[in-house]
């Protein structure tokens, strides 16, 4: 531990004073300067520790009483060159006591190397994959006779019936069908033509040929389902007519969903299409899923600043549901062998970006650093923050109690500006 010094500075202050009184500068032996100076209490602000004065007063910053400063801390202050060289530059060194430090909780944490990962974290809902979305509606108009799939939600497969229906329109073109295919035969420009016709108001062909081979217009044609899924939206009942482009079922395929989330402004240049994602449910804490970005939308919501991205998941046992909302972080950018320390050890000024290095023996050195990425360790949870330069690896940096060390640090540089001032003015006088 370090002799406190703040004594001899004001005895050197005092023995400067007195031998220029004895030289001719109009001090006597009587003059109480000196020996007052020794005795002089310096006061500080709680709030603001830069500002020392000679005496109590009010803060010129925040208005506070000044209270008094204790002898350990007026004048304690560390030479540059006191402080261990190496690659990185000497910043300002605190002393404090060890038993100081363990009241203060200051703990420290290892500068270290290793991969660094940027999480984007933000809220999403899930919505059905459009992709994977299909509608059932008519070309004709018509009556719903029956139906086979009544209730919504209900689990179809490809090619499933869903509802007969008798339109007018469909007779009639079936008559001219089955006319042209007697009179002319199967190859016959007419029959083709009608043949057409029938296709194009969706009848498959076996449903051709079964009219063919019966002979006569069928009164009811059954409509199937077009892909397999769940029935999301039903607009059909029994007896109801419909009109030709009429939506009547709307069909889902749920073993993939979509997940329309929003990034803020300035997490966007990070985001991009393939990256990997992980999606927790609000009512699941600590189940995750893993999905992918399937697209960046290319504009920016002007209301809100923010960017949508659409994600893609596996939904197996359909646990996730369309509407529901989520948590999702997206794996935004990833950097391998980069030197990093915890973010919770970096104090940000207006300009600059400082850490305490741990010197041991209660030295603490104030870091100026430069930093690049944010994010947190891939084997772990904690934030960390990439570091560009200022400290090497193996340095142990103040991630608890630092804020206390940087008042400690201000206030000593403070009352070391006030005694140079003094015996720079001594030195003149």
């Amino acid at each position: 531990m370090s002799t406190p010094r703040p004594r001899i500075l004001w005895t050197a202050l005092a023995a400067a004073l007195v031998a220029l009184g004895t030289t001719g500068c109009g001090l006597t032996a009587t003059e109480p300067a000196p020996e007052a100076a020794e005795e002089t209490q310096l006061y500080t602000c709680g709030m603001c520790p830069q500002v020392v004065n000679e005496g109590p007063g009010s803060c010129p910053i925040c208005g506070m009483d000044l209270t008094p400063m204790k002898p350990s801390t007026a004048g304690a202050k560390d030479d540059a060159e006191d402080a261990p060289g190496g690659s990185t530059a000497i910043g300002t060194v605190v002393t404090i006591d060890p038993v100081v430090v363990q009241n203060m909780g200051v703990r420290v944490a290892q500068v270290t190397r290793g991969d660094l990962l940027r999480r984007v974290r933000t809220i999403g809902e899930i919505e059905v994959a459009e992709d994977s979305l299909s509608v059932v509606n008519l070309r004709y108009s018509g009556w719903i006779e029956r139906i086979y799939v009544e209730e919504t939600g209900a689990e179809v497969r490809p090619g499933q019936p869903l509802f007969g229906i008798y339109s007018p329109e469909l007779v009639s073109a079936q008559d001219e069908y089955l006319l042209a295919l007697r009179t002319g035969g199967p190859d016959d420009a007419l029959t083709l033509s009608a043949r057409k016709r029938l296709e194009l108001w969706d009848l498959s062909a076996p449903q051709i040929e079964a009219i063919a081979a019966a002979g006569e217009a069928r009164r009811t044609v059954t409509i199937h389902a077009p892909r397999g899924g769940y029935v999301l939206h039903k607009n059909a009942v029994e007896g109801a007519r419909v009109s030709a482009g009429q939506d009547l079922y709307r069909i889902g395929d749920l073993t993939s969903i979509w997940v329309l989330a929003e990034v803020y402004e300035f997490d966007a240049p990070w985001i991009g299409e393939g990256q990997g994602a992980t999606m927790e449910l609000s009512f699941a804490p600590g189940e995750t899923y893993a999905g992918r970005v399937s697209y960046v939308y290319p504009t920016l919501r002007e209301a809100s600043r923010t960017l949508p991205v659409r994600l893609e998941f596996d939904n197996p046992g359909l646990a996730l549901r369309p509407g529901m909302s989520a948590t999702v972080w997206i794996e935004a950018q990833q950097r391998e062998g980069v030197l990093q320390v915890p973010t919770e050890a970096i104090l940000r000024g207006a300009d600059e970006q400082t850490v305490f290095v741990a010197e041991g023996e209660g030295r603490y050195r104030s870091q100026t650093l430069t930093t690049g990425l944010a994010g947190t360790s891939c084997c772990g949870t904690q934030r960390r923050t990439e570091v560009l330069s200022g400290l090497d690896e193996g340095e142990q940096v103040v991630v608890s109690g630092q804020f206390l060390l940087d008042s400690e640090s201000q206030l000593q540089e403070a009352v070391a500006k006030l005694l140079d001032s003094r015996l720079e003015a001594a030195h003149v006088h």
